[in-house]
């Protein structure tokens, strides 16, 4: 037993630093990738794997200090289906991400505005879009705004659509479609996503602000 705790054990060294190489990479590459795209990215925002930009003219992205974008398919052990794509589709689209946050194979389609707040976790292979993106479809509504307040957390597979708001430090189950706006303090879930239960205080207490 002991020997295959060593060997494990070495194992996850090596995967370690591996993971540390991949994200010095990736985090040169990405920032120069950024920047020749007009995207402003802050002081240490780090990159696992080669994630997407697109921005058209004009059209602003603005990503705050200290985020994390995971790309690779095992950079999250809950597995991740694709990299992180994050568009500005429009010449009046803004999208900006505050500080800390978290993104793994997140998709994020921006039309006219979509504001990210600080230390929002934002779980695997979730989608945040305020548009329907076929515009030239006259089924396709107008895009609408879309804000996620500080704190907020995410789980796997979420579809945030446009239109809606989350107010702080609330959690959304995984799996989850939102469609209309969820209250601060709530963990809510479910197609479409409805009020589970309010967060207790002593869940609120332990959040980093």
């Amino acid at each position: 037993m002991a020997a295959f705790d060593f060997s494990n054990a070495l194992l996850n060294r090596i995967d370690s630093t591996w993971r540390g190489v991949c994200a010095w990479f990736w985090s040169g590459y990405m920032a120069i990738s950024a920047c020749l795209r007009g995207v402003k990215l802050s002081r240490g925002v780090s990159f696992v794997g080669r994630a997407k930009f697109k921005r058209a003219k004009t059209a602003r992205i603005s990503v705050g200090r200290s985020c994390v974008f995971l790309s690779r398919p095992t950079s999250n052990l809950i597995g991740i289906n694709r990299p992180c794509i994050i568009s500005a589709l429009t010449r009046e689209a803004n999208l900006v991400i505050g500080e800390r946050c978290g993104f793994s194979g997140t998709v994020i389609g921006c039309f006219k505005e979509i504001i990210i707040e600080d230390n929002v976790r934002i779980g695997a292979n979730t989608l945040i879009t305020d548009g329907d993106w076929h515009e030239d479809d006259p089924r396709s509504g107008n895009p609408r705004p879309i804000r996620i307040g500080k704190n907020v957390w995410l789980g796997e597979g979420v579809k945030v659509l446009k239109g809606v708001s989350i107010g702080e430090n609330s959690v959304i189950g995984a799996g989850s479609v939102v469609t209309k706006n969820i209250p601060s303090n709530v963990i809510a879930a479910g197609n479409p996503c409805r009020i589970i239960k309010p967060l207790g205080k002593s869940e609120n207490s332990n959040l980093i602000r």
